[in-house]
């Protein structure tokens, strides 16, 4: 069997008290609210809805035109709309700034209430203690992934598109048990359902079926791309009282931002409006009552202030369209390639390019599609006829430049775009299928619980992002983190498996990378559950550590012994539901397994290096 590297995390169960560490901050009040009803199902009616959405023509090459309509057509409609809304024909939304109190387009905006029950990731068979919150505000401190987290649980807000729907923040229903609204001027909270979440661009969809909740409701209308030194204006429901809020200012900034919650590069815009714990999830409209993005992020530090992020409405709109195109949220395609610029005129020679263009592939990913096209050394001179820069920038609007990286995230997973490149001095055109970005190391835990599987004590589960923060780092190792920063999967599916124990002899066994089982390499922990499942005729299981490291059970006794360990810590089960599915093969390319790791970080956060860049 071709061989392949998993890391597979197990823990041990004989501690008497688990003691929890986390670089992120939560200040929350403990709640009991009852668990919301976790039917999500969607019901689509035959009669299709629109949003109506004013977007700026975004061709990076013509940009001064006229402004566009552009409807969203929505398979997902809820019953309490009638063809008589006024919401299917949103008014003008102009206002005097000095009657701002009575302008309609904030009884659009609403509160949001959430109950979270969080998984532990140590203990990944059951969950953290249940909270309650009305939001979450994230904070942006460095430009390190792992401590670029910092939660404050607060208010959170939301706002009507139409069509009975809601936008919010994703982290602000993240691990949501129960969610709840409440309109402007209104004593009576409504539950919500969380339809869908855009974890990667900090999105997420709400619906609320009951009628009276939408009476009297106009959508906010989606306004176009704004221009530096516009005005704006931030609503919601932060800290400091429990009415709504307004704070006003200007653009200063649009260009490829940092997406703290999702660890992504995505469009956003900077404004110096006051935003706090609260505004997420909350509109910043434009001087002609135009909802022009979603409130989502701060950067703070000593030597800041007054910066403030908003998810503009481009980014919204490739949220809603990914949703009502596929029936669930895809996520944004990546190339799937390391980025080098060509400044160095030394450097261009060298590589055979004529002109003062083009950017230098150092690495392939081998589990995307431009692995089968692209190879080290070869330079993108253009991303669908459109001339890529030496510093890895495109035109953008008029007389602007952006990151090469922004044409990408216009695209849709599945899209096929066409690369001019120049390989050994020949010019060539190539074709790449884009798809989302495959993690070995998730940021982010489909399904919210993680998967595990106990044998005789054994815990194992796979590594992520959540697990180390949880963790805490020096607990996981050096050579566990240098892993998880710098490795790339070689293969869709691949994981890294990790363990801790309670047999004899093997006390000290703790946040351990599990490599073979029984001689075979372990590619995922689905794949191991398979193994031990299939290992009935031997006598012994054999797991093989990092490190050279050895742990031997007897298969009988293990068995036997597994009955008493899930009684005396009160485990429902020996493994996650997930792994009593039958288990697929996910390598369809044995070559992917002879790619070793690279030298370079895998996430733009941790890039200390402004010279390269993932694309």
């Amino acid at each position: 069997m071709a061989a392949s590297v998993a890391c597979c995390f197990f823990s041990f169960l004989n501690a008497p008290l688990k003691f929890q560490s986390s670089p992120l901050c939560f200040v929350a009040a403990s709640s009991l609210t009852p668990r919301a009803s976790s039917s999500s199902k969607l019901n689509p009616e035959k009669k299709k809805k629109q949003y109506i959405v004013r977007v700026r023509d975004e061709d990076c090459t013509n940009n001064d035109g006229p402004t566009q309509k552009m409807a969203f057509k929505s398979s997902f409609g809820s019953s309490q709309q009638k063809k008589d809304k006024k919401e299917s024909q949103p008014t003008d939304l102009r206002t005097d700034p000095a009657k701002i109190h009575d302008a309609s387009f904030l009884d659009a905006v609403v509160k949001v209430y959430c109950t979270h029950t969080a998984p532990d990731y140590s203990l990944p068979w059951q969950k953290q203690r249940q909270f309650t919150s009305t939001g979450r505000q994230v904070f942006s401190f460095t430009l390190f992934y792992f401590s670029l987290l910092a939660y404050i649980y607060c208010v959170c807000s939301a706002f009507m598109i139409g069509d009975g729907k809601l936008l919010t923040n994703a982290h602000c229903v993240e691990h949501d048990t129960q969610v709840k609204v409440k309109r402007r001027g209104d004593d009576r909270k409504y539950v919500a359902k969380v339809l869908v979440r855009g974890v990667d661009c900090d999105i997420a969809l709400l619906s609320v079926e009951n009628e009276d909740f939408w009476k009297g409701a106009e959508p906010l209308r989606l306004g176009h791309l704004p221009r530096l030194q516009d005005s704006v204006t931030v609503v919601g429901y932060p800290l400091g009282g429990d009415t709504i809020s307004v704070t006003k200012g200007v653009v200063s900034r649009i260009e490829v931002t940092s997406y703290a919650h999702g660890s992504s590069d995505l469009l956003g815009i900077q404004i110096d409006a006051a935003i706090n714990p609260g505004n997420s999830g909350g509109p910043a409209f434009n001087d002609q009552g135009e909802c022009i993005g979603v409130a989502f992020q701060v950067y703070r530090s000593e030597e800041t202030e007054n910066i403030g992020y908003v998810i503009p409405t481009t980014v919204v709109s490739h949220f809603l369209t990914d949703y009502e195109r596929n029936g669930k949220y895809t996520g944004y395609p990546c190339l799937g390639v390391l980025l080098q610029k060509l400044e160095n005129p030394a450097l261009r020679e060298c590589l055979k390019v004529p002109t003062n263009e083009g950017v230098l592939v150092r690495r392939v990913e081998p589990t995307s599609d431009a692995s089968k096209v692209l190879k080290e050394g070869d330079v993108i001179v253009s991303f669908d006829d459109l001339r890529v820069g030496c510093e890895g920038t495109v035109p953008f609007r008029s007389s602007e430049r952006i990151a090469f990286r922004y044409l990408i995230s216009q695209k849709f997973a599945g899209d096929v775009v066409e690369l001019g490149i120049i390989r050994v001095g020949e010019p060539k055109k190539v074709q790449v299928v884009l798809r989302p970005r495959v993690h070995l190391v998730p940021y982010h835990i489909d399904g919210g619980q993680p998967s595990y599987i106990i044998i005789a004590g054994l815990v194992f589960t796979p590594l992520s992002e959540p697990l180390i923060e949880e963790e805490c780092e020096d607990s996981i190792g050096l050579k566990l983190l240098t892993k998880a920063r710098y490795s790339v999967a070689r293969f869709r599916g691949e994981q890294i498996v990790l363990a801790n124990e309670v047999n004899i002899g093997y006390e000290d066994m703790n946040n351990q990378q599990v490599l073979k089982f029984n001689g075979t390499h372990i590619r995922n922990i689905h794949h191991l559950a398979h193994l031990i499942d299939m290992c009935k005729d031997n006598k012994y299981m054999v797991f093989e550590f990092e490190d050279n490291y050895v742990a031997v059970l007897e298969r009988e006794a293990s068995n036997s012994a597994s009955l008493c360990i899930l009684k005396d810590y009160g485990i429902p089960s020996e493994r996650s539901a997930d792994l009593r599915e039958p288990y697929v093969d996910p390598i369809d390319d044995t070559q992917a397994l002879d790619q070793g790791f690279g030298d370079s970080p895998v996430s733009n956060l941790e890039i200390g290096f402004d010279g390269l860049v993932w694309a």
